[in-house]
């Protein structure tokens, strides 16, 4: 197999506020950020470069502490949203987004991080 490569980068909040105004109109910081070297659709063949995760780390760490998660657990499932979305995945309609919270639950679970969806919704 051809090996695949991507960063993972941990910003302030104030950059990716930046990104985030820059690139979706949206003059807030959010938790995860994907940029794709390679516009894809899930199954579409990977290009040598994935492209680029990034994660607003003051963000992340309050979100973690306000729905009780683990910092690493919220990483990881922050990280792998943002690996779903350099793979094509959205969750720009229902149908999508149940498709993308399915995909993500199931892989934390192999790597036994709980269903962060099922927390947001006891912390609610």
């Amino acid at each position: 197999e051809t090996p695949v490569e991507l960063s993972v980068v941990f910003a302030d909040d104030a950059m990716v506020q930046e990104l985030n105004a820059q690139w979706r109109g949206k003059d807030r910081p959010t938790n995860v950020l994907s940029f794709p070297s390679k516009a894809l659709q899930p199954g579409d063949v990977m290009p040598p470069v994935l492209g680029d995760i990034i994660l607003a780390f003051q963000t992340v760490e309050h979100e973690a502490l306000d729905e009780k998660k683990q910092f690493e657990d919220h990483v990881g499932h922050l990280v792998l949203h943002g690996l779903l979305h350099l793979l094509g995945y959205d969750h720009e309609n229902a149908e999508d987004a149940e498709l993308m919270e399915n995909i993500e639950t199931h892989i934390l679970a192999t790597l036994a991080i709980p269903d962060p969806y099922a927390l947001i919704d006891e912390a609610s």
